[in-house]
């Protein structure tokens, strides 16, 4: 019998040379594996039910209610659709003005002939009303570097100058002492042509699009 043999032990438990029982786990430590791993989903399923029980006392199921109808007003409300009638208003809270309520002078500051007369017929077309048409007085003859420059009262600013700038987007403004609500179109060194039509309706549209009230659908 081997030295590494306990006494008592002999037969299959015979150890010889380099041949050991083998010894298996104890069933004990997986128990408390598994025990722990069950106590620990517990835990956690009690913890979360408290936490649905904290937000349903302190009003979650109202913002959810509150969330869900503003949502079904919005959906319910029916969307606005854009229109070329003017809808925007000015800073005063008076409505921008049509281009039929806008009276335009043109004038020439340039070398070229015949510029004032052409912008003039073009604007007609587009439902402003003509004023004078004509070579820039002396203060702006030859003075305007831009495309054009449009002058008028400090009333113009509220209204006038932006629907007549949706036919010349690079147009600049300025204002002066006159107490009428003309507008002067000064063509400048720069100009060659009007915005295209299209491109002006669609500047005149984006212009009166009534802009949505923060908060609202």
């Amino acid at each position: 019998m081997s030295m590494l043999t306990p006494p008592g032990m002999g037969g299959k438990y015979r150890i010889t040379g380099d041949v050991y029982p083998r010894m298996r786990r104890p069933h004990r430590r997986r128990r408390i594996v598994l025990g722990a791993a069950a106590a620990v989903l517990v835990l956690g399923a009690a913890g979360w039910g408290t936490l649905q029980l904290v937000d349903v006392f302190s009003g979650g199921d109202e913002k959810t209610t509150n969330a869900a109808g503003k949502q079904a007003d919005c959906k319910a409300a029916p969307k606005a659709k854009p229109t070329a009638t003017p809808g925007a208003r000015t800073a005063g809270g008076a409505p921008l003005p049509k281009p039929a309520q806008i009276t335009v002078n043109v004038y020439n500051a340039t070398p070229r002939a015949g510029l004032a007369k052409t912008t003039a017929d073009e604007l007609k077309k587009r439902g402003f009303v003509i004023g004078k048409v004509g070579n820039a007085p002396v203060a702006y003859d030859k003075k305007v570097p831009g495309s054009a420059l449009l002058l008028g009262s400090p009333g113009a600013t509220k209204g006038a100058f932006s629907v007549v700038g949706t036919q010349l987007k690079a147009a600049t403004t300025k204002v002066d002492a006159r107490t009428t609500a003309d507008v002067d179109l000064i063509i400048g060194t720069a100009f060659k042509t009007l915005d295209p039509k299209a491109a002006a309706d669609a500047a005149l549209v984006a212009l009166n699009k009534p802009k949505p009230v923060p908060g609202r659908c």
